[in-house]
């Protein structure tokens, strides 16, 4: 296989289109699709080679594909990491961050907003292992100095986070981690690297669900760890090989095709979620709108300093709880009832009874998710449609 020649750096919407691509023999345009587990060799000894690491190439397809491979060296570029890592699912790199590098003893602190599976996996399963956590709000620089201890390892946070779109000054937390030698984790799926580079930030380990945005059609699932080679050859590439987190060729593949339509289609989520969150703001029976690019975001001047753009979902509250929102929610005729987001279908879900249903009662009060609450992700259809469907709902209420 040929690597594709390319100048010293190349500008991010050619990246998306070009990075990471690699040809075979037959020099196709589109980049291939290779659908196997293993890989033959030349020689027994090649086999040694591949396997002491002293001869380049592909061994098992959980270790590396070829197809894999162009995505996370596209995502890479994009990101502005060092090195990536696609895994089968977005929880399945949250997990192996942690698993792959924690041990007994160790400590985590992570702001409070987050999304539920994340929660569950910082709150119970690493503490199964012996490993504590600590749940600070993540708008206060100062609650994540308080909050260290000697064996902290790690600082987990998502910005904008699922479903408050609570914002994280990346930056100030970035530099209290570094002082204590700890290390930033960012959750970008929200954003996506077109409108967010974590890393850009101080953060050393950015994190995708790529079955949101990067996939953007609801179709695979999808999982990427971007990191430093230092964390990459220390503890996460042994892990992954052996624990078998891998994506099949064909969602690497999905995700990696994607990629190229990214910034298009991100530029139309956000303008099409501001025209909604702008129309939910002036309708009767919402009490509130959260969007990060609206004013009155309680950190839209840090979401500004942050993004590129304020994403394609848009979080509300109407007024009667739960049966107002059921009802509000079985009133819709287009827009679709999924707990998925970053579709190019416009979707909606309640999050006290679907993505944050496991938490307590008063977790997710002390969160900001009441029964009202209703998470908005933004498709790419008629803003015109859109809002429609949200007016024609409102007004059976």
């Amino acid at each position: 296989m040929a690597t594709h020649k390319k100048p010293a750096k190349w500008r991010a919407r050619t990246e998306a289109v070009r990075g990471g691509q690699t040809r075979t023999g037959f020099q196709e345009t589109a980049e291939a699709l290779f659908i196997t587990s293993g890989y033959a060799y030349e020689s027994p000894e090649e086999a040694e080679g591949r396997f002491t690491g002293t001869h380049p190439g592909f061994m098992y397809t959980r270790y590396g594909n070829p197809t894999t491979a162009m995505f996370e060296a596209r995502i890479a570029a994009m990101e502005g990491a060092p090195v990536a890592r696609a895994t089968s699912s977005g929880m399945a790199a949250v997990t192996a961050v942690f698993l792959s590098s924690l041990k007994v003893g160790d400590h985590v602190v992570a702001a409070k907003a987050m999304f539920g599976a994340c929660r569950y996996v910082i709150e119970n399963l690493l503490s199964r292992f012996g490993i504590t956590s600590t749940i600070v709000d993540g708008s206060d620089p100062q609650a994540w100095a308080n909050a260290i201890r000697p064996e902290t390892k790690f600082f987990f946070l998502e910005t904008p986070a699922n479903p408050t779109l609570a914002i994280v000054d990346m930056k100030a937390v970035a530099k209290i981690a570094d002082e204590a030698g700890i290390l930033l984790v960012v959750d970008n799926a929200f954003a996506s690297p077109v409108l967010q580079r974590p890393m850009d930030f101080g953060a050393h380990i950015v994190i995708h669900s790529s079955t949101k945005y990067i996939d953007g059609q609801g179709r695979c699932l999808g999982g990427v760890i971007l990191c430093k080679e230092d964390f990459l050859n220390t503890h996460l590439q042994t892990f992954l090989r052996n624990t078998g987190p891998a994506p099949s060729p064909f969602n690497s593949w999905v995700h990696l095709k994607s990629l190229e339509t990214l910034g298009i289609r991100m530029a139309a989520h956000c303008e099409n979620a501001l025209k909604v969150a702008d129309f939910l703001a002036q309708a009767r029976g919402v009490t509130r709108v959260l969007y990060p690019f609206r004013d009155d975001h309680p950190q839209s001047a840090l979401a500004r300093a942050q993004m590129k753009g304020g994403g394609g979902v848009v979080t509300f509250e109407i007024k009667g709880g739960k049966r107002a929102a059921f009802d509000f929610i079985n009133a819709l005729e287009m827009i679709d009832i999924s707990n998925n987001l970053g579709d190019t279908k416009s979707i909606i879900t309640h999050p006290a009874t679907t993505t944050h249903q496991r938490m307590s009662s008063e977790a997710r009060a002390d969160l900001g998710i009441s029964d009202g609450m209703i998470r908005f992700s933004a498709g790419l259809e008629d803003p015109a449609d859109i809002c429609d469907d949200l007016a024609r709902a409102l007004a059976r209420l």
